[in-house]
């Protein structure tokens, strides 16, 4: 049964848009989390000291965190492989290019695609950036997000980096959900309106407080 749900585009796409839908969740919790960082170093890093005693003493140190972690690779690998999957099928299905085509739709196409490839390679170099500290600027200081963080958008790549990210994101997102929502029956003539709103406004505030991060390093606000 769950073999044959995903190999229908009806699964694919409804895979794709309850992982998307996590993941976005994710984000806005993600951002809210990192707009403590204009409260200070003290505020910041114990914020994220509190992510790692999460569910304490029920969970042991960083287990919540972990179980994150997990959920956000499964969401990130199944929207991407049934993104890529849905991808061929539709080139294998027009091999043909159309004489007209549609420029909304072809514009919306293009940017999801390039958009995906865009986010995948900035989660792995904000991993190692951020996370492992493989790829960190600065001398990675484990326990002390606050001056990693400085130490990133102190470079002109990290903030080049992080902000074409953003802005990816930002269009990912205003594509993806207004789709998730036709996906899972959210949509209809007179729902249509305020779901598109919702994406642009989703859109927008995410982007927006994702990229005052570095904006607020270079502008000296954080330091």
């Amino acid at each position: 049964m769950t073999r044959t749900v995903w190999d229908s585009s009806v699964g694919k796409k409804t895979v794709m848009a309850v992982s998307g839908l996590i993941m976005l969740m994710y984000l806005v919790v993600h951002m809210f989390g990192n707009l403590k960082i204009f409260f200070g170093s003290g505020d910041f890093n114990h914020y994220a000291h509190w992510l790692r005693t999460l569910g304490e003493p029920f969970l042991h140190y960083e287990w919540a965190l972990w179980i994150i972690r997990v959920v956000l690779v499964l969401a990130v690998v199944a929207h991407a492989t049934a993104a890529y999957q849905l991808s061929r099928r539709d080139i294998r299905a027009r091999p043909n290019k159309y004489v007209h085509k549609k420029p909304r739709s072809s514009y919306a196409t293009r940017t999801m695609r390039w958009g995906g490839i865009i986010l995948g390679l900035f989660i792995v170099w904000h991993i190692l950036d951020l996370t492992t500290g493989t790829a960190h600027p600065g001398g990675f200081q484990s326990g002390h997000p606050y001056q990693n963080v400085i130490d990133t958008f102190s470079t002109w790549y990290g903030d080049v980096i992080y902000i074409v990210a953003m802005l990816a994101l930002g269009l990912h997102i205003r594509h993806g959900f207004w789709s998730a929502a036709q996906t899972l029956g959210a949509g209809n003539r007179t729902r249509d309106r305020a779901l598109k709103t919702i994406a642009d406004v989703l859109a927008l505030v995410l982007t927006v407080g994702f990229i005052s991060v570095p904006v607020g390093v270079m502008t000296g606000l954080v330091s």
